[in-house]
C-alpha cells in the first residue's frame, strides 16, 4: 500500500538531550497523571469458532480458567443473513452462507463462524500473568473489570508505560479504565526490557535492543484470548510517551491484529516513518501537548537513551504523514472544542486523528475523546 508513496520532507530540529525521568511519567488529563491511551470497540463482534487449548499463566490476584482459544472458521460463498450469538448478522448478496454467526454491516462473504466464551468467566481484578516468547518470558497485568461477565465478547486493550516504567505503574496512572470498566473491557499493561535508560519498547532505532517487542503484543493478546471472552476485531493498543512509540510502531507493523492505536505524548520518527507500511489502512488518534518538554510539538533531536538518538516528526508533520499513509485525501477538519482535528476521507473508512492540548505538557491523552473514538472502528 506503501509504495510510491512520496517522500516527506526532512526538518530535523534539534532540541539537545531530555531528562530521561520525564519521558515515563507526566500529568495526566482529567485529573490524572503518567497514563497511556486506553481504547476499546462497540458494535457488533466477529465470529469465529474456537478450538481447544490449554496455556500456563501466573496469577497473584484474581484467578483465571483455562478455556477455549479463538481460530478462524466460517464457510465461503455469498452471503445472505447470518444470525450471530453476540452481535448481529452480516447481509449480503446472494445465498445460503457457509459460517456461523457474523459480522455486522453488508456486503459479500460467507458467514465466519461464532465466538465461544471461555468458562468459568474471569474474576475480576488484576493478576500479575507471563507470557513466554522464544526464550525470554514476558510479564504484563491482566486488568479484568467488574462488568465483565464472560457471556459475550469484549474489547481488549494493550496499554503501553512510557520509558522508566512499567506494567503496574502504568495500571495505576492510566486514565482509561475509568472509562473502559463500564463497558466490560479487558484491559492489559505489559511490562518493557531493560534497556540503557532503563525498563523501554524496542521502536526500531531506539529504546531498548534485541526483542521484538511485536511478537511478544501479538503473544499476550494470543494468551489473553484463551482465558477471557475476546472480540478478535476489537483489539487495540495505546500509551503513554514511549509506550506511544511502542503504539505508533505496532499501528506500522501489526494492523492485521489491531484496529485501532491511540497513542499520546509520542511522534512517529524520522528514522523509521519510511518503514511504516501497515497492512491495511488503520485509524489512528494521537494526542500532544504544545508546550512537551520532552517531546517537542515541533519535534527534533533526541539523545535522552544513550546509544540510541531519535528524531521526532512533531505532531504536525506526523498527524500528516499517517494521514499519506492512510491514503487519505482533502484537508483535516478545523478543531473541535477538544483541540481535535480529523482527516475522515481515508481509505476503507478509516480516520487520522491530532488532538492538541495548547500549553499541554508530556501527559497523557484525553480518556474521555479517545475511548468513543476508538471503539467505532473494527478489523475488517
Amino acid at each position: 500500500m506503501m509504495n510510491g508513496r512520496t517522500s516527506l520532507p526532512r526538518h530535523i530540529l534539534l532540541s539537545g538531550a531530555l531528562g530521561i525521568a520525564l519521558w515515563g511519567c507526566g500529568g495526566g488529563d482529567d485529573g490524572s497523571s503518567s497514563a497511556g491511551d486506553g481504547s476499546g470497540g462497540s458494535g457488533t463482534s466477529a465470529g469465529v469458532t474456537s478450538g481447544s487449548t490449554s496455556s500456563t499463566v501466573s496469577g497473584s490476584t484474581t484467578s483465571s480458567a483455562s478455556g477455549s482459544t479463538t481460530g478462524s472458521a466460517g464457510g465461503d460463498g455469498t452471503g445472505g443473513s447470518d444470525a450471530a450469538t453476540s452481535g448481529t448478522g452480516g447481509s449480503g448478496t446472494g445465498g445460503d452462507p457457509t459460517g456461523g454467526a457474523g459480522t455486522g454491516g453488508s456486503g459479500t462473504g460467507g458467514g465466519t463462524g461464532t465466538i465461544t466464551c471461555p468458562s468459568p468467566a474471569l474474576r475480576a481484578g488484576d493478576t500479575n500473568r507471563t507470557v513466554t516468547v522464544g526464550s525470554a518470558s514476558r510479564s504484563y497485568v491482566l486488568h479484568v473489570p467488574p462488568a465483565y461477565d464472560g457471556s459475550k465478547p469484549v474489547p481488549l486493550v494493550l496499554d503501553f508505560h512510557g520509558l522508566g516504567g512499567d506494567g503496574p505503574s502504568q495500571r495505576s496512572g492510566s486514565p482509561y479504565p475509568a472509562q473502559t470498566d463500564p463497558e466490560g473491557v479487558i484491559m492489559a499493561f505489559p511490562s518493557g526490557l531493560s534497556g540503557p535508560s532503563g525498563p523501554a519498547w524496542n521502536v526500531g532505532p531506539c529504546c531498548v535492543a534485541g526483542t521484538d517487542d511485536v511478537a511478544v503484543a501479538k503473544a499476550i493478546v494470543a494468551q489473553i484470548q484463551e482465558t477471557a471472552c475476546i472480540d478478535p476485531k476489537r483489539v487495540y493498543a495505546v500509551g503513554f510517551s514511549m509506550g506511544g512509540g511502542m503504539s505508533h510502531y505496532l499501528a506500522c507493523h501489526a494492523a492485521d491484529v489491531f484496529a485501532a492505536v491511540a497513542p499520546a505524548a509520542f511522534d512517529l520518527l524520522e528514522e523509521n516513518v519510511g518503514d511504516c507500511n501497515p497492512s491495511r489502512p488503520i485509524p489512528v488518534i494521537t494526542f500532544r501537548g504544545t508546550s512537551d518538554p520532552i517531546v517537542p510539538y515541533a519535534g527534533g533531536y533526541s539523545s535522552v537513551v544513550r546509544g540510541m538518538p531519535i528524531t521526532f516528526l512533531g505532531a504536525k508533520r506526523g498527524f500528516e504523514a499517517w494521514a499519506e499513509i492512510n491514503g487519505c485525501t482533502g484537508s483535516p477538519s478545523a478543531e473541535n472544542g477538544d483541540g481535535c482535528s480529523t482527516y475522515s476521507a481515508c481509505q476503507d473508512g478509516v480516520d487520522v486523528t491530532l488532538c492538541t492540548k495548547q500549553g499541554g505538557g508530556h501527559e497523557a491523552g484525553n480518556a474521555r475523546v479517545g475511548w468513543p473514538a476508538l471503539k467505532r472502528h473494527t478489523l475488517p
